[in-house]
């Protein structure tokens, strides 16, 4: 079996295209059970200036013993069989390519050279093995796509020039994805046109079937827009004759009465008038598992032989192989989106802006192959100004674990809500993951920041642990209790508490960030630590570094083998409260109490020079702690804080909480709340596990 080069690859410019580029292919045996249907059919031999005979057997061509050469860079022709190796060929002549010149090898076979012919017009297929060696290679071109301008391109570039001059390739606009059932009128929008492209200058040069596009940095050309001569859109219509030839399902030749018909309504009435005579063009219809998706039209020019029958086969392979890679593109690039929406969707569209606490977070998918992911990152503002700041990693990259993340992600806003200890969180997280299923495991580390006393709690499940950037520039890992995963059921978690101080930031992440397969983790997280010290140095150990420029630096320290997972990153600047802007008072729950508040408000006011609020302050507050002392039986607390806002918070051991309600004329009570809700800037009310909290803010100005 001789080895035949084959390139599929277009030509470059100073390339002489009989060098051999491609890969080596065996050449099938044209009499195997694969082979297409021998030649049938005898095309006289075309006449004009450059026309050779076609060679007997007996003849010898004037290069014998030559090497063969390679027939252009998209096709090659079959070359000569080893000495005494018997080669069927067709049982009538076959006319030769219009200005070839036919040579004979070693032994007494013909070889066709290509001389005379324009660079990029390869000699027509005449051989069954030519047929089955270019549908191989093309199929393989069009299988490595996986989206769908991929299998499109890879069909343009595999068909021109080797089978054709031209190619319009038309998708159906919307596509439908699996089962749906589009509505409405079926469009084919114009996707992809490729083509040889026309050589200037050349006497005797027919009429171009395409003008020139304007320069293509893809190298192909794309015919839409108001240059192009053909529709780029086209409506079928039910009944009409491109609706006829699309519902036949194989491809024929466009000179039959249904596709003339049918060419006007895909490429206008411009267009169909520049498809030659003849069998030079073929209409095939693509068709996908259930449906119709599209049309292809190939198209060669007029000086070219035109099509065969086994050209047809020919076609109807390279559009059965592209419809069936566009359908599942389509499908796989909507479960795709399906999945990456999920996972985006679950993590928070914006972040809190708590009091004394500054935040920013990405979050980078996986590669492409294994984008979802089941990492998350929350920040929940809690009662006393207070925030928690979780960050999660489900095991596994699937859409299962994207929606357990969503799960345990509720879950821990739920917990968080109730004002639970970290430890407690992250028990029932635990609890929870056992729930969903045996094999439901995730890492989790939950924080607790407090900006009045600058002191942060700290409970960890099994995830990496964090790092503090001091506002010197010094950056250290935290000593958590590492603890177990959740979902492993059956173990205890503790809880470390720890100075934050003013200006420090607080890192939390994923184990993307940190490990992969050139690294191990606590490998990564010494790196993460390094970059952190070096960022600090660039602003000084007087001012932190900005915290979206620390986030961008921190994932620069990526490699190219780094991005085997997702990534999820929470930083956290501490600003704190100073304790001179903090007024606390606790009061009995008697009948003075809303008096005594008033006279405590008014004094913290005048001491902050914000004597301006003073009136509707003392409103607010007494409405506030009269509604609290009526129910209480303990203590009530009083707290104000002096941020960018003038913050009002007000505790009792009542868990159940205060509703807005729209009082009556003839009730006496009901509308504190209501005025809190028309002059406040923000209310709320957050139960804890001794009762509840309602706050209130205003303006300073």
């Amino acid at each position: 079996m001789t080895e035949q080069p084959t390139s599929y690859e277009r030509p470059q410019p100073g390339v002489d295209p009989a060098e051999t580029r491609g890969a080596l292919l065996r050449t099938p045996d044209p009499l195997g059970p694969s082979a297409l249907p021998a030649q049938a059919r005898a095309d006289g031999p075309p006449s004009g200036p450059g026309t050779t005979a076609p060679c007997g057997k007996g003849n010898k061509g004037k290069n014998q013993g030559k090497e063969p050469p390679v027939n252009g860079p998209e096709h090659s022709q079959p070359a000569t069989a080893e000495s005494g190796t018997h080669r069927p060929r067709p049982a009538e002549a076959i006319p030769p390519q219009p200005g070839a010149e036919q040579e004979r090898a070693p032994g007494g076979q013909e070889r066709r050279t290509g001389r005379g012919l324009p660079p990029g017009r390869p000699m027509p297929m005449r051989r069954d093995g030519d047929r089955l060696r270019f549908v191989g290679a093309a199929t393989r071109r069009i299988a490595r796509g996986i989206d769908l301008d991929e299998i499109v391109m890879g069909l343009c570039r595999a068909t021109v020039p080797t089978f054709s001059d031209a190619i319009l390739v038309y998708l159906r606009d919307p596509l439908p994805v699996g089962d749906e059932r589009p509505t409405g009128p079926v469009v084919l929008r114009l996707r992809r046109a490729d083509r040889i492209p026309d050589e200037r200058g050349a006497e005797g040069q027919l009429p171009p079937l395409f003008p020139e596009p304007e320069p293509d940095p893809s190298g192909l050309a794309a015919f839409s827009g108001p240059s192009a001569v053909t529709a780029e859109l086209c409506e079928v219509r039910p009944g009409g004759a491109l609706n006829e030839v699309l519902r036949g399902v194989r491809p024929v030749f466009a000179d039959t009465p249904g596709a003339r018909a049918a060419l006007p309504e895909l490429l206008g009435e411009d267009g169909e008038s520049l498809v030659p005579g003849g069998q030079h063009a073929i209409l095939a219809p693509l068709r996908g598992r259930r449906r119709v998706i599209g049309a292809a039209l190939f198209l060669r020019r007029p000086e070219r032989l035109a099509f065969e029958a086994d050209d047809l086969l020919v076609a109807a392979q390279l559009a059965t192989h592209s419809a069936l890679g566009i359908d599942k593109a389509v499908l796989y690039g909507r479960e795709a989106y399906i999945a990456d929406e999920l996972q985006r969707t679950m993590l928070p569209e914006t972040l809190p802006h708590p009091t004394g606490v500054r935040l920013a977070s990405r979050y980078l998918p996986a590669a492409e192959t294994a984008r979802v992911g089941g990492d998350w990152y929350d920040a929940i503002p809690l009662p006393g100004s207070r925030v928690a700041l979780v960050v999660g990693d489900v095991m596994g990259h699937s859409m299962t674990s994207a929606a357990i993340m969503g799960q345990l992600r509720t879950t821990a806003q739920t917990l968080a809500g109730l004002d639970l200890p970290p430890q407690e969180v992250l028990h029932h997280l635990d609890e929870q993951a056992q729930r969903l299923g045996t094999d439901r495991m995730a890492t989790c580390l939950y924080a607790v920041y407090d900006p009045v006393t600058h002191r942060i709690t700290i409970a960890n499940a099994g995830h990496p642990p964090p790092v503090l950037l001091h506002l010197g520039g010094r950056a250290e890992v935290l000593r958590v209790p590492p603890g177990a995963p959740i979902g492993v059921g059956g173990v205890d978690f503790e809880a470390v508490e720890l100075d934050a101080p003013a200006g420090a930031t607080l890192l939390l992440y994923t184990d993307g960030l940190v490990e992969s397969r050139l690294r191990d983790v606590w490998t990564g997280i010494e790196q993460l630590r390094e970059k952190l010290a070096a960022t600090a140095q660039l602003t000084g150990p007087d001012h932190p570094p900005p915290l979206e420029a620390l986030c961008d630096e921190v994932l620069d320290m990526l490699g190219p083998g780094d991005r085997d997972d997702d990534i999820a990153l929470l930083a956290a600047r501490f600003d704190g409260i100073a304790p001179s802007d903090v007024a606390y008072w606790t009061l009995e729950p008697e009948d003075a109490a809303p008096g005594k508040a008033r006279r405590h408000a008014r004094k913290a006011l005048s001491r902050w020079g914000l004597e301006d609020l003073t009136d509707s302050v003392e409103l607010l507050v007494s409405e506030v702690v009269t509604n609290a002392v009526r129910y209480a039986e303990r203590p009530v607390t009083l707290r104000l804080l002096r941020t960018d806002v003038l913050r009002c918070e007000v505790g009792d051991d009542v868990p159940q909480l205060p509703r807005l309600r729209q009082a009556r004329a003839t009730d006496e009570g009901g509308r504190g709340l209501y005025l809190v809700n028309k002059m406040a800037r923000r209310w709320g009310a957050t139960r804890l596990s001794t009762g509840k909290v309602v706050w209130f803010e205003l303006n300073r100005s």
